[in-house]
C-alpha cells in the first residue's frame, strides 16, 4: 500500500485489516517482540493476571543488584506502552528497549505492565488492569524482585501514548484504593492521548499528518470508548464529567506531574490543555513540550526528555507551592 493511501486509511496506519464482516485482522509482525534480557539492566517477566492474560516485564539495574538487598532500594516507576489502546505490547522491542534505557539512565526499577485492549475489550479494561497491577505489585511475595529493590513509597505512574491516558486513569483510581505500602508520588504522562469532538487548533494544522493524523485519533476512540460513547466522555476528555473536580483531589495528593508533547504533533494543544487544566486546579505540573515532527525518534530529544524525569523523581516540589 502507498503511503498516500495509508494516509487515507487509518486502520493500515494502525497495522490492522477491517474484514467484511466487521472483525479485525491485527498485524503481528507491526513490531518484534523480544525475551527479556540479561545487560546493564536486568530484565524479568512475570504474569499478573491469569484470567486476564496480563504481564509485566520487570527491570532492575544490574548496580541494586550487585549491592544486595541490603542496598538503598530504587524508586520504582510503572509503565504502560502506547498503540492507540488497539495495538503494541509490553515486549515488543520498541517499548523493551525504551524501558531498559530508562532503569539505566533514570537508576531506577521499571515495572512495565500490559493491559487488555480494544476493540475486544473496551475501556475501562485497561484502566483496571492497570490497577490490578498496582495490586499484584502490593502482594507481591517479599523475596521478590520489587520488594527486594523497589522503594514501595517512592512510586510514579507513566505512560506514553495511550499509556499516558491509561497512567492519568489508573492514578485516579489508585486514590479510592487502600493499597499500603505502596505511594504515589506523581505522573508522567509521555505525549498523551487525550480526545475530544470539537478539533483543536493543532488537529486541523496536522489533518494531513503521513503518521498519527486526526483520522487515527477518532478511529483509536471509536474503538476502545465503550459503547454509545463520543470523544467527548471523560475517558477521552479530562474537562467532562468530575474531571476538574478529579485534579483537585490529585492535587491534595501533592503528586508531581510531567505532561510532554512535540509541537510538530496533532494532539500537541491537547496536551498543553490537559497540563494548563491541571494547574488551573492546583495540580504542579512541570511541562516539556519541544519542537519536532511530533513522532520523536531523535535521540538529543530523549536524553533531554530521560534528563527532565529524572529531575522530577529525585527532587520535590518547590517549598512555596501552594495547594
Amino acid at each position: 500500500m502507498s503511503e498516500s493511501s495509508q494516509a487515507s486509511d487509518p486502520y493500515a496506519l494502525l497495522g490492522i485489516v477491517r474484514n467484511p464482516d466487521g472483525t479485525i485482522t491485527f498485524d503481528r509482525t507491526k513490531f518484534p517482540r523480544v525475551p527479556p534480557t540479561p545487560d546493564a539492566v536486568v530484565s524479568k517477566d512475570f504474569r499478573v493476571n491469569y484470567s486476564k492474560s496480563t504481564y509485566m516485564r520487570l527491570y532492575v539495574p544490574t548496580t541494586a543488584l550487585n549491592g544486595g538487598v541490603s542496598s538503598m532500594k530504587l524508586p520504582l516507576v510503572v509503565y504502560f506502552h502506547g498503540g492507540g489502546f488497539i495495538n503494541d505490547s509490553y515486549d515488543h522491542e520498541p517499548v523493551h528497549h525504551f524501558c531498559n534505557l530508562m532503569a539505566l539512565k533514570l537508576n531506577v526499577v521499571v515495572a512495565s505492565a500490559s493491559y487488555r485492549q480494544a476493540p475486544q475489550f473496551k475501556l475501562p479494561a485497561a484502566y483496571d488492569d492497570g490497577l490490578y497491577a498496582l495490586k499484584w505489585i502490593k502482594n507481591s511475595p517479599d523475596k521478590g524482585w520489587i520488594k527486594s529493590y523497589a522503594d514501595l513509597s517512592d512510586v510514579f505512574l507513566m505512560g506514553t501514548n495511550s499509556g499516558g491516558n491509561v497512567a492519568y486513569n489508573v492514578g485516579i483510581r489508585f486514590t479510592e484504593e487502600d493499597l499500603t505500602p505502596l505511594c504515589i508520588r506523581g505522573l508522567i504522562l509521555l505525549d498523551p492521548f487525550f480526545g475530544g469532538e470539537e478539533r483543536c487548533e493543532s488537529e486541523l494544522r496536522h489533518v494531513n499528518d503521513q503518521v498519527f493524523p486526526p483520522a487515527l485519533t477518532d478511529l483509536c476512540w471509536k474503538l476502545c470508548l465503550p459503547d454509545g460513547a463520543d470523544r467527548d466522555h471523560e475517558y477521552s476528555n479530562p474537562r467532562m464529567g468530575e474531571g476538574p473536580e478529579i485534579m483537585q483531589e490529585m492535587a491534595g495528593f501533592r503528586w508531581k506531574v510531567m505532561v510532554t508533547g512535540e509541537g510538530g504533533g496533532a494532539m500537541i494543544d491537547r496536551q498543553r490543555d490537559v497540563a494548563n487544566l491541571m494547574k488551573e486546579n492546583g495540580v504542579y505540573v512541570i511541562e516539556h513540550f519541544t519542537d519536532g515532527d511530533g513522532h520523536g525518534g531523535d535521540p538529543n530529544k530523549t536524553e533531554t526528555m530521560f534528563a527532565s524525569i529524572k529531575s522530577l523523581i529525585y527532587s520535590s516540589p518547590p517549598v512555596g507551592f501552594v495547594f
